[in-house]
């Protein structure tokens, strides 16, 4: 399972760190999360400066797509060139967008008729963009999930392995994460979060 972990300059740090964290205790089941990234190097939106593991090309090959917020969403959602270095495809891969992310997921033309979740800042320019943002942080329809909020990440973490692994790989990743003393209480509420929305690939219910 190789994932990519979309990061551009001025990204988030929780989005993409949070996300290969978790993902990442797969590794001895031959699982990858890579820092994907437009150019060589990026820096977060508090100036932490990233070597990319992987060019922004390799999201067209992953199983994974995730996409993090940052900043400069807003104009990288206005800049061509950059949108179509982004071939990625719900019909074959799994994709998800944490707050500023969903904008990009919908400036890419993923999102149809789906409502979707975002943070507080970014949900003014994702209903301009013409979706329905939903007041929770996490849905799922089919391969395409969006998360609202920041640590809202391990929802998006916990869908991938639910859909691609097991609900073990799942609960074994998060636990892994889990505050001491909050461990149990923690993975059944990230579990529960997502699972209502996975059965068979697609969602359970509708938003």
């Amino acid at each position: 399972m190789q994932i990519a972990i979309l990061t551009f300059d001025g990204f988030n740090e929780l989005d993409s760190f949070i996300a290969s964290g978790i993902l990442n205790q797969m590794k001895p089941k031959g699982w990858k999360a890579f820092i994907t990234c437009p150019s060589e190097v990026v820096t977060s939106m508090n100036g932490v400066t990233i070597h990319a593991e992987r060019p922004l090309e390799f999201a067209s090959s992953a199983d994974a797509v995730l996409i993090g917020s940052g900043l400069k969403t807003r104009e990288i959602a206005q800049t061509p060139d950059l949108l179509d270095r982004l071939q990625i495809n719900p019909a074959h891969q799994l994709i998800g967008a944490q707050c500023s992310g969903t904008l990009l997921l919908s400036k890419l033309g993923l999102l149809g008729n789906l409502p979707a979740c975002t943070d507080l800042t970014t949900k003014p320019w994702v209903i301009e963009a013409g979706v329905r943002v939903l007041d929770q942080p996490f849905f799922a329809d089919g391969n395409i999930a969006t998360a609202g909020g920041c640590l809202a990440s391990q929802y998006l973490a916990a869908w991938i392995l639910l859909r691609a692994g097991t609900r073990e790989d799942a609960e074994a990743a998060l636990y892994y994460v889990a505050p001491v003393g909050q461990k149990e209480e923690y993975v059944e509420r990230a579990i529960d979060t997502v699972i209502e929305y996975i059965s068979n690939g697609k969602s359970t219910r509708s938003a």
